[in-house]
């Protein structure tokens, strides 16, 4: 299926890391990335060497994932942590009716 095109869309980001193949894992293990190596699709990433994380918050950006509480669980068990607790005033939550 080809890509959805759309002014604006965000369509490839850069994810600074000192061991690509870990975070890589990583985000297979909590959102069920399917991780493909260099083709068109919807979202790309990479992780990418010599770039040091930034020390301040500055652009955010949300996945949707269809529990928050089991992909909270899934971060901890593969070695992630919550920096910031997610509650009623978070910007951009949604949450799963209830």
């Amino acid at each position: 299926m080809p890509p959805t095109v759309a002014n604006g869309k965000i369509c490839y980001s850069q994810i600074p890391s000192s061991d690509p193949e870990r975070d890589c894992n990583f985000h297979k293990q909590v959102f069920d990335w399917e991780i493909r190596r260099r083709d068109s699709g919807e979202v790309s990433h990479s992780w990418t060497l010599g770039r040091p994380p930034s020390g301040t918050r500055g652009l955010w950006i949300y996945s949707m994932v269809d529990s928050v509480a089991a992909r909270i669980d899934l971060v901890r068990s593969n070695g992630g942590e919550i920096i910031e607790p997610i509650g009623a005033n978070s910007p951009g939550l949604c949450q799963e009716p209830s």
